[in-house]
C-alpha cells in the first residue's frame, strides 16, 4: 500500500520550518505538563499535530513505520528546543501496540491525549480492487486505529486515570470517490468512535474525530496531477486546506478546552460534508456536464 511516493516527505504541505513559527491561536504553554501520543507522527497531519503540541508545551511521542522519518523530525523539533521521542512501530500489529504501551508510553509516564492519524490508501476504482489492497488499507486505517484506541484505554483504565482520543478520519458522508476502502475503513472509525465515547465516559476517557477535507499533504502525491488539480473545487470556501489548521482543531479537541465533548466528529473541510465531490482517480465522462 503506497502512503506517500518516493523523495523529500515535505514537498508538499508545511515543511518543518513553517510548522516551528506558524501563527497559533493557542496561548503559550497551554499544554505544559501534559503528554502526547502521535501516531503517523512524522508526515503529513500527524506531523503539524506533533509540532503544534510540542510548541504549546506538551511532551510528544510519534509513532511510525519509517525510522529515518521519525528521526527527521525528532531532530528538527529538538533542535527547536522541545521534549519529543520517537518509537518504530507498525500499528498494524497488536502485540507490538501492546509493547509500544507497556514500554516508551510507560517510560514517560503515560500520556493524556492520543492522536491516531497513521493510515494510508492509494486511489482505485472499487471494481479493480485486489483482496490484498483491500486489506491493507482495512488493517492500517480500522484495525490499527483500533488497536491503540483499545490499548490507550486500557491504560488509563489500569492507572486510574482520565484520557483523550482524536481519530483523524475522513469526510465520509459523501463526496470522496475512487477510496472506497478508505471510506469504509474511517467510517468504521466513525462509528467505533462514538460507541465507545458511550462506553468509556464512566472511565472518564473521551472519543472524538476530526473529519479532514483537501488538505495539501505529501500523501496528494499518490493522486494525479490532474486529479489534484481539482481539489480546490471540492467545497463551498474553494480551497484546499492546511495540515496546520487540522492541527489547530485536533488540539482544541482532545485537549482541555473540549473536557464537556465527546463522541463527535469535527469536519476541517471547507464545508465539503455539505456540497462538492472529490474524484481521486478522475471524473469520469459520464458525470460531467
Amino acid at each position: 500500500m503506497a502512503e506517500t511516493a518516493p523523495g523529500d516527505p515535505m514537498a508538499l504541505g508545511l515543511d518543518d520550518a513553517a510548522l516551528a513559527v506558524h501563527p497559533t491561536v493557542f496561548a503559550e504553554g497551554v499544554l505544559a505538563g501534559r503528554r502526547v501520543l502521535v501516531s503517523g507522527g512524522s508526515g503529513g497531519i500527524g506531523r503539524a499535530v506533533a509540532w503544534l503540541c510540542a510548541r504549546l508545551g506538551a511532551e510528544v511521542l510519534i509513532t511510525g513505520r519509517d525510522r529515518a522519518r521519525l528521526d527527521a523530525t525528532v531532530a528538527a523539533m529538538t533542535d527547536a528546543g522541545h521534549t519529543v521521542r520517537a518509537a518504530q512501530i507498525d500499528i498494524r500489529q497488536p502485540d507490538l501496540v501492546a509493547g509500544l504501551f507497556d514500554g516508551p508510553v510507560a517510560d514517560m509516564g503515560g500520556i493524556d491525549l492520543l492522536v491516531n492519524s497513521a493510515g494510508g490508501q492509494f486511489p482505485k476504482a472499487a471494481i479493480d480492487f485486489s483482496a490484498n489492497g483491500w486489506n491493507a488499507v482495512i488493517d492500517s486505517n480500522l484495525n490499527g486505529t483500533w488497536h491503540m484506541m483499545q490499548a490507550a484505554a486500557r491504560a488509563w483504565r489500569d492507572a486510574g486515570r482520565s484520557g483523550s482520543i482524536v481519530n483523524i478520519i475522513v469526510v465520509v458522508e459523501h463526496g470522496l470517490y475512487g477510496v472506497a476502502h478508505t471510506i469504509a475503513a474511517r467510517s468504521g472509525v466513525l462509528g467505533l468512535s462514538r460507541a465507545v465515547a458511550v462506553e468509556w465516559a464512566p472511565l472518564g476517557i473521551r472519543v472524538n474525530c476530526i473529519a479532514p477535507g483537501a488538505i495539501e499533504t505529501p500523501g496528494w502525491r499518490v493522486y494525479s496531477p490532474d486529479a489534484r488539480a481539482t481539489y480546490d473545487r471540492t467545497n463551498p470556501m474553494m480551497r484546499t486546506g492546511t495540515t496546520w489548521e487540522v492541527a489547530e482543531a485536533t488540539v482544541w479537541l482532545g485537549g482541555p478546552s473540549a473536557a464537556y465533548v465527546t463522541g463527535e466528529v469535527i469536519n476541517v473541510a471547507g464545508g465539503a460534508q455539505l456540497w462538492g465531490e472529490t474524484w481521486t482517480t478522475g471524473k469520469p465522462d459520464w458525470f460531467r456536464d
